[in-house]
């Protein structure tokens, strides 16, 4: 399909669009953001759904996959900096630089023993990436190879576990 009809497409159901992203947020500068990212995942597989009579549910879906991704990942971050900033030595006014340098050391020297793809996988799962469809595998697949990094991260990293 050509640029110039894509970008008249989506000039056209832009409207649309706002409009589905203000039953998510309320925040203009989130809208936009959403609209965004719905047209950049929309453009990977435009030509099957350009002409399609269901194009809005099309794009409606994929907003709400994105907006749930993004809810999701920031929720992981907020659990992260609600449960364990607080062990960190910076907050608790401790600056043992020469501590945190090893114990990024040793979380460095862990990740390397693991199988590539494995690492690559738990990383972008950390960062809130939907794995099964970057990767092409089952969903089930990523859980279980995820759930395996972890655990043997843990018992590789075991020192750094509170008591």
């Amino acid at each position: 399909m050509e640029n110039n009809n894509v970008n008249l497409l989506f000039q056209e159901k832009r409207k649309i669009l706002n409009n589905f992203a203000g039953q998510f947020t309320t925040d203009p500068d989130e809208k936009e953001d959403l609209i965004q990212e719905t047209m950049l995942r929309a453009l990977k597989s435009i030509d099957r759904f350009i002409r399609h009579p269901k194009l809005m549910t099309w794009l409606y879906v994929i907003m709400k996959n994105t907006y749930i991704n993004q809810y999701r990942k920031d929720k992981r971050k907020t659990y992260i900096y609600e449960n364990y900033m607080q062990l960190d030595p910076i907050s608790n006014g401790d600056t043992n630089r020469a501590e945190q340098k090893l114990m990024a050391d040793d979380i460095q020297k862990a990740m390397n023993t693991l199988p590539k793809e494995n690492a690559e996988i738990f990383r972008l799962y950390l960062e809130g990436y939907k794995i099964a469809e970057l990767f092409f595998l089952p969903e089930g697949t990523v859980k279980s190879r995820i759930h395996l990094t972890r655990k043997i991260l843990q018992k590789k990293l075991i020192m750094y576990q509170p008591q």
